[in-house]
């Protein structure tokens, strides 16, 4: 644990996500102000916040994993992919981005314009239950997409796993912004809450759902849909960051695949081979699937 936070790559992850966090919110935000010359509509919310994501997990996501999402990160950590403490510091870097994303925002926007800040909100006499259920179906959605797209043991053409995550994103406002605003992020809720001081009594809603669907989805795919086969003792060295990816383990007498570093374990990274593992995929050596 020790050796993993005191790396370059671990730094430089740190920061990926924070800026890639920063960057995020401001033009989701950005696209969602009601402006006096063109109101803006659910389409171009939804376009934006998709295209926002794509473009971001294209440009930093080999460095950090492209997370921006504190219930991506949890998923990720529930699915034995990352250290605890990466999923700490991630989480810290991805809250204190949304922060300054919506704080650039809010000094660059006429007062006039800011409004709320874009912040979610219950709409259409929506209770909060309700709401926690939408917003756990849009994240979970989204969450099993990730997996899906980028599960480097899959065979078949799985295209753009960028494009296939901004769309995600963009699916889930289409229909989450009737309800709730559309969250699915626990930091883009944050973000305009604290910069404009308007925290309601159903910001909880915000971080309970996406939280719960982002972890069913990492349950599912992970030890349901398409488990993978790895002992407790490397699941506890992986979410302890002391797993060393050369060492045999005790009672690990499967076959095994030349084994990754995971010092580097971003999910978004290429591997120190040659050969670039796929986007999102985790840095684990992977048994032998039937």
């Amino acid at each position: 644990m020790a050796n993993e936070i005191r790396s370059l790559a671990f730094l430089r992850a740190n920061l990926a996500e924070f800026l890639a966090t920063t960057i995020f919110v401001f033009l989701g935000l950005g696209s969602a102000l009601n402006w006096p010359s063109g109101l803006p509509t659910i389409l171009q919310i939804s376009l934006a916040f998709g295209l926002a994501i794509g473009t971001l997990v294209q440009a930093l996501g080999h460095i950090s994993g492209g997370h921006m999402n504190p219930a991506v990160t949890v998923a990720f950590l529930v699915g034995s992919s990352i250290s605890l403490l990466r999923a700490i510091f991630y989480i810290i870097a991805q809250l204190l981005g949304a922060l300054t994303g919506a704080a650039i925002l809010y000094g660059v926007t006429p007062s006039n314009i800011r409004g709320n800040l874009a912040s979610n909100g219950l709409h259409n006499n929506v209770t909060a239950r309700q709401a926690v259920v939408v917003e756990m179906i849009l994240t979970f959605q989204l969450v099993l997409c990730i997996f899906a797209s980028t599960d480097s043991h899959r065979k078949d053409n799985v295209g753009s796993p960028a494009l296939s995550i901004g769309l995600s994103v963009t699916l889930g406002h289409l229909i989450g912004i009737y309800f709730t605003g559309c969250s699915m992020n626990p930091a883009r809720s944050l973000g305009p809450s604290a910069i404009m001081g308007s925290f309601t009594k159903d910001h909880w809603v915000f971080w309970v759902g996406p939280l719960l669907g982002a972890v069913l989805a990492s349950v599912l795919y992970n030890y349901v849909f398409f488990p993978q086969a790895k002992t407790m003792a490397v699941r506890t060295a992986i979410f302890l960051g002391t797993y060393q990816p050369g060492r045999e383990w005790e009672g690990q007498g499967e076959q095994r695949n030349t084994p990754l570093d995971l010092t580097d374990s971003c999910v978004f990274c290429t591997s120190s081979s040659s050969s670039p593992t796929k986007p999102f995929t985790t840095s684990l050596p992977s048994t032998s699937l039937p």
